[in-house]
């Protein structure tokens, strides 16, 4: 794992990585094409002490260890029959983990649209949408770093929102944290989750004016 990488995931809170995300580009290598979008929803999880992770208490089992291992390492795992991508934050040890959860796509739409025949943005607004759209549908990459393989997210933003929202997070319904505002998206990104269309915004997708819509 190289230095920028290491250092982005750690070393702030995992709340912070998480709005720090959005307008980063995920990159997805595949046989028949690059895929890439730029992230408009992350979700911060926040270990032990978060009743809504998967490490809340301490839990540890085979399937969430990659919380536990180096900041960057790639946590695949499946809800109600999709496969969900995590990145683990905090140094080894503290798993805490941000959910990405949608996208805008980039590069590879037609491969995106030939893995999920969905209109956009319906094709990549949700994190089981959004792994199914770019291919990813096996625990494969589970516990490898991020770069190590074929899938990155790049450590600098290739987009600026022009305004960065915290709300609740989606499908938490108990616990104690189910109403905390650890779910960043980008205002008026057609692409977020549950987005009510008059909220849109058609013309700069959310993002700053001095970015160009590709």
């Amino acid at each position: 794992m190289n230095k920028s990488l290491a250092e982005f995931y750690t070393g702030r809170p995992t709340a912070e990585i998480a709005a720090d995300l959005l307008g980063h580009e995920l990159i997805y290598e595949t046989p028949a094409g690059t895929i890439s979008g730029w992230i408009v929803e992350a979700e911060a999880y926040l270990g032990e002490q978060d009743t809504a992770a998967h490490a809340f208490n301490g839990r540890y089992t085979a399937a969430n260890a990659a919380l536990y291992d180096a900041p960057g390492t790639i946590y695949i795992y499946i809800l109600r029959g999709y496969y969900m991508l995590d990145v683990a934050t905090q140094s080894a040890g503290t798993p805490q983990g941000i959910l990405i959860r949608g996208i805008e796509p980039h590069l590879g739409l037609d491969l995106m649209q030939r893995n999920r025949d969905k209109p956009v943005p319906a094709i990549t607004n949700g994190p089981g949408k959004l792994t199914a759209a770019i291919g990813l549908q096996s625990k494969d990459l589970n516990r490898t770093l991020l770069g190590a393989n074929n899938l990155t997210i790049t450590t600098t933003a290739t987009r600026r929102p022009r305004q960065v929202v915290a709300t609740s997070r989606v499908g938490v319904s108990d616990g104690s944290w189910q109403d905390r505002p650890l779910r960043y998206i980008v205002a008026g990104n057609p692409f977020v989750s549950a987005s009510r269309k008059r909220d849109w915004d058609r013309d700069r997708h959310g993002w700053q004016m001095d970015e160009t819509l590709q």
